[in-house]
């Protein structure tokens, strides 16, 4: 099933999911027997792409760390007061096997969604993890050299580090810029072997799903893996092979790729075959309010930020309408109309403030915001238009009205034939005003443009267009979504 330049992806969290729409229905809802309703309505919203989750079997070993880590009670504490043992069912990311969680519904439940979303015109997504499995995972104790393993004197002088499976010791998991992940066995890929085995991964998920989300995609870049694991393996194991992503890539190539991905390395991994990478760089200078530094970002070569993967908020990051404040619907209209993937999360579009750990099978019920639900119908309606996917976007320059606010508007358009679409953000915490520069403005003697998100309408000559450029004034955190129209001039 080809998928769109520029798709809409939406991230559902399964397990806190399912348990709503369970509570709803009164009855248990697995992913073999979703209500035709749901899926409706995200092919109604024009999504290309589901992920799904968590959809995994979790490790019982995860599961018991994850109910009493003195930190995650704490966070369950805030997000869900008088939550229970059972509302945990432990890390999505603590994978006792690539098998869908019985919750799920199993593989048959696995298929049924994937077949639920086809028919709507829809792909479903699922988790890779290539970077470690569970302690109970089958393979420490089968194949224990799929493993990082260390010593006992390792172990005496980080106890946190390693955990023993039988005779073996194996390393946690771990990012090497932070702590031990200590629910989580550290794969091995100096090891051909893993390499083999996780190929192996790839090719059942293929045959279920379309597409992969691969959590911590760098960690297992060569680089990357050198550094942080040769000085615990020492000369134990010869240079690493060659890269494990465009083998991957290559030999599974049924499969939209999409890696988590930080650290500068996005243009790495789309060069080893990935089709997005994470736009984590995005968020970050959002959540900093800096138009100039937003707009420096925007000037990436086109090859590069169209398979970037543009979020405000996903399942490890903070709820954009608690974090962004007054500036969500500008960023808001950022994610939906950039090129590049649009990615969305569940929540995102009510308005959702509380971010739950991932841990949790039941998240908090809160009130949605109406106005933000609207933001996004508007948004959601406006992309669906082909000029969104199949047109050229360019970003617009923008020079100053009569003093310097103009420098936290960012503009840009869509083009398509006939159609286009001009979109200015204000990124400012204070009303911005400026005039931004048209080219190739179609015949007529006067232009009527219309403001897509509100209805209101504003008329100009043509004339006084090609002269100073399309004055607009926003409110702080404002977009403008403008179509044109050929008019007559108005009246003075």
């Amino acid at each position: 099933m080809p998928i769109r330049r520029h798709p809409l992806l939406f991230e559902l969290s399964a397990w806190p999911w399912l348990d709503r729409l369970s509570r709803k229905a009164g009855r248990l809802i697995t992913l073999g027997n979703v209500p035709e309703d749901a899926w409706d309505a995200y092919a109604a919203q024009g999504f290309d792409v589901v992920y799904l989750m968590g959809v995994w079997q979790r490790s019982a070993i995860g599961r018991e760390l994850a109910r009493g880590l003195p930190d995650l009670r704490a966070e369950y504490d805030r997000v869900l007061p008088g939550w229970t043992p059972d509302d945990v069912p432990g890390s999505p990311y603590s994978i006792s096997e690539y098998v869908p969680d019985e919750r799920m519904g199993a593989w048959a439940g696995l298929d049924s969604a994937r077949a639920a979303l086809h028919s709507r015109g829809m792909q479903l997504m699922v988790d890779f993890v290539p970077n470690h499995t569970a302690f109970d995972h089958s393979w420490t104790r089968s194949h224990p050299e799929r493993y990082v393993l260390a010593s006992e004197e390792a172990m005496r002088q980080r106890p946190d580090a390693f955990r023993r499976v039988d005779s073996a010791i194996i390393a946690c998991g771990r990012d090497p810029y932070f702590a031990p992940w200590t629910d989580v066995a550290q794969l091995n890929y100096f090891n051909p072997d893993t390499r083999t085995a996780m190929l192996d991964v790839l090719r059942t998920i293929s045959t279920h799903a379309d597409g992969v989300r691969c959590d911590m995609a760098m960690l297992v870049l060569n680089e990357v893996f050198e550094r942080t694991w040769r000085p615990v393996l020492k000369g134990e194991w010869p240079a690493l092979p060659a890269e494990f992503w465009p083998d991957a890539t290559r030999e599974v190539d049924e499969l939209l790729y999409v890696a988590e991905a930080y650290w500068d390395l996005e243009w790495t991994l789309q060069r080893q075959g990935f089709d997005f990478t994470y736009d984590k760089r995005l968020l970050d200078r959002l959540r900093e309010g800096g138009a100039t530094e937003v707009r420096s970002h925007l000037q990436a070569d086109p090859a590069f930020s169209e398979r970037l993967a543009r979020f405000i908020e996903n399942h490890d990051e903070s709820r954009s309408a608690a974090e962004l404040g007054n500036r969500l619907p500008a960023a808001a209209t950022m994610v939906a109309t950039l090129p590049g993937m649009r990615f969305f999360f569940d929540g995102q579009m009510d308005g959702a403030r509380r971010r739950s750990p991932v841990q949790l099978g039941r998240w908090p019920d809160e009130p949605a915001s109406l106005v933000t639900r609207e933001l996004y119908h508007r948004l959601f309606e406006l992309t669906r238009a082909d000029v969104f996917h199949n047109g050229a976007w360019h970003l617009l320059r923008i020079v100053s009205a009569g003093n310097e606010s103009h420098s936290h508007l960012i503009a840009w358009q869509w083009t398509l034939g006939a159609h286009r679409f001009v979109i200015v953000v204000n990124l400012g915490n204070g009303t911005s005003d400026g005039h931004v520069e048209l080219s190739n403005l179609p015949a007529g003697s006067g232009l009527t443009f219309v403001d897509r998100l509100t209805g209101e309408r504003y008329e100009w000559d043509r004339r006084n267009l090609e002269a100073m450029g399309l004055y607009v004034r926003l409110e702080a955190g404002q977009s403008h979504v403008l179509t044109m129209e050929v008019s007559a001039i108005p009246r003075v």
